[in-house]
C-alpha cells in the first residue's frame, strides 16, 4: 500500500467520526439555548375580530326633510357594514397587556359623494365615507395589584351600552341600537388615560380622562354625534373630558350601573372662533378675552341580563349642552368645506331603548351550540328634548322605532338575523317608515 493510499483510507475512516462529532457539539449547546429561552418573558397573544354584512329593504325615500316626512318608495341597499380585526398581547409576568383593534367600514376606503338632505339636498364629497379604516382601540394596560389596572392610549369611552356590547353577537337586532347612536358617537373611542378597579364583592369602577368633543359637528339631527374628532389627522385636546362609570357585576347573568361624562367643547374647534369679545384685547394673543364656555354633560343608567334562556338590555341616557344658542349661531357661519351640518343644536337630548329575547332552540330539540332568539326592541331618541325657547321643537327629531325579529347564533361565532323595524316620527303628519333587514357574519 502506498503512502498516498494510506492517507486516503485514513481520511475515509475519520470522515464519519468527524461528521458524528458535529452533532455532538451542537447537542451540547441545546440545553444552553433552551435555558436562555426559558429565561425570556413569555408573550401571550390572542387574535379576534368580527364581521357584519347587511341586506335591507326600505319602503320610504331617504329625504326626511319634507313637510310630511319621507316619500313612499321601494328600494334595496346592500352594505359590507364592517370588518374588525383585533389583537391582544400580554406579558403576564409583568402585568402588561396591549390591544389593537382596526375596523374596516363599508368595504374599503376612498372618496364618495353623499346626498345631504339636512342641507337642502346638496351633494357633498366625503373623503372618509366611501369606506373607512379606523383604529378604534390601541392601548397599553398595566395591572396595579390584584384588582386595579391603568390604561393609556385609545379606548372606548365608558358611556352607554355600546362601550361594552358592540359585537354583533352582543345585541339581538340586525343593527346597533338606534337611540344611542342618534345621541352620542357610535362605539365612541377617544385617547387618554383610564383607571379601573374591580372590587372582590362585585363592583367595577372606571375613571377616564380623554380629549373632548369638537362643537362644530353638533347638529339638530344627531346632537353631538359628529363632534367626534375624525375630520383631522390630530385630535385636539385643549378641552379634556372626565368620564366616570360604576357597574355592579356581583350577580351572575346581571350587570347594571350608571355613567357620567363632563367636558368642555369650545377649544377643540378647528379655529378659535367661539371666543369672548372685550375692549383693548391683545391682538398677539389667541382668544385674549377667553373662550365661550360650552360644557357637555351626559348621564346614563344601563342594564344587561343574560340569565338562563333570557337576554335583555336597556338604557336611559340624557345629555345637556351649556350655551347651545351661541354654539348654534357660530356653527351657522362655518365653511361648507368643513363638512358639518350647521343646523341648530339643542340644549338637551334624550335616548331610551331596550330589547328582550328568549332562546327557543332547546324547545326545538337543538343542542347547546345553537341559540335562536325571537326578540322585541324599542328605541326612542329625541335630539331636541326640551330645548330653549328660541329653538323650534321640531317633532321630526323625536323618533320611535319598534323592532321585532329573530337572531340565530351557532357556537357563539356565526350568526344570522332577520328583523322588521317600524319607525314613527314625533307627529302624526309624518309618514311612518318601515325597514326589513337581514344580516349575517361572524364573531370570534
Amino acid at each position: 500500500m502506498t503512502a498516498r493510499t494510506s492517507r486516503s483510507l485514513s481520511l475515509l475512516l475519520c470522515a464519519p467520526l468527524l461528521l458524528c462529532a458535529v452533532p455532538a457539539r451542537a447537542d451540547e449547546d441545546v440545553p444552553e439555548k433552551e435555558k436562555e429561552e426559558e429565561e425570556r418573558p413569555k408573550l401571550d397573544m390572542e387574535l379576534g375580530g368580527y364581521a357584519d354584512l347587511q341586506f335591507a329593504y326600505f319602503n320610504y325615500g331617504e329625504n326626511q326633510n319634507r313637510a310630511r316626512g319621507s316619500q313612499r318608495d321601494s328600494r334595496l341597499a346592500f352594505d359590507t357594514t364592517r370588518l374588525v380585526l383585533a389583537m391582544e398581547a400580554g406579558l403576564p409576568e409583568y402585568g402588561l397587556e396591549a390591544e389593537a383593534e382596526v375596523e374596516f367600514e363599508h368595504a374599503g376606503t376612498g372618496a364618495a359623494v353623499e346626498l345631504e338632505y339636512e342641507e337642502f339636498g346638496e351633494y357633498e364629497l366625503e373623503v372618509d365615507k366611501g369606506g373607512e379604516v379606523l383604529i378604534e382601540e390601541l392601548y397599553l394596560s398595566k395591572k396595579l395589584g390584584r384588582h386595579a389596572s391603568l390604561t393609556v392610549g385609545r379606548f372606548y369611552v365608558a358611556v352607554g351600552t355600546l362601550s361594552e356590547y358592540y359585537r354583533p353577537t352582543d345585541y339581538l337586532a340586525t343593527v346597533r341600537d338606534e337611540a344611542e347612536t342618534l345621541i352620542i358617537p357610535n362605539t365612541w373611542d377617544e385617547m387618554g388615560v383610564q383607571l379601573q378597579w374591580k372590587a372582590p364583592w362585585g363592583l367595577r369602577l372606571t375613571g377616564q380622562l380623554v380629549n373632548g368633543l369638537d362643537s362644530t359637528g353638533f347638529s339638530s339631527q344627531l346632537w353631538v354625534v359628529a363632534g367626534h374628532q375624525r375630520r383631522f389627522e390630530v385630535a385636539r385636546a385643549s378641552d379634556l373630558a372626565l368620564v366616570g362609570r360604576a357597574d355592579v357585576v356581583r350577580f351572575e347573568g346581571f350587570s347594571f350601573g350608571a355613567s357620567g361624562y363632563y367636558g368642555n367643547t369650545t377649544r377643540n374647534r378647528p379655529k378659535p372662533d367661539l371666543i369672548q369679545q372685550c375692549e383693548g384685547a391683545d391682538e398677539n394673543t389667541v382668544a385674549p378675552c377667553g373662550y365661550v364656555s360650552a360644557p357637555l354633560l351626559i348621564l346614563d343608567a344601563h342594564l344587561s341580563v343574560q340569565k338562563g334562556r333570557w337576554r335583555a338590555k336597556a338604557l336611559v341616557l340624557w345629555g345637556h349642552l351649556d350655551n347651545a344658542e351661541q354654539v348654534s349661531q357660530r356653527n351657522a357661519r362655518l365653511s361648507n368645506l368643513l363638512g358639518v351640518l350647521r343646523t341648530p343644536v339643542s340644549d338637551n337630548a334624550l335616548a331610551v331603548w331596550g330589547e328582550l329575547g328568549f332562546d327557543v332552540a332547546p324547545s326545538l330539540g337543538l343542542d347547546d351550540a345553537h341559540q335562536l332568539f325571537p326578540f322585541v326592541r324599542v328605541d326612542y331618541a329625541d335630539t331636541e328634548f326640551h330645548p330653549r325657547s328660541e329653538l323650534f321643537d321640531n317633532p321630526r327629531f323625536r323618533r320611535t322605532v319598534y323592532t321585532v325579529g329573530t337572531a340565530y347564533t351557532l357556537a357563539g361565532i356565526a350568526f344570522a338575523k332577520l328583523d322588521f323595524a317600524h319607525r314613527r316620527l314625533g307627529a302624526a303628519t309624518f309618514r311612518p317608515e318601515n325597514t326589513l333587514r337581514f344580516s349575517t357574519g361572524f364573531s370570534y
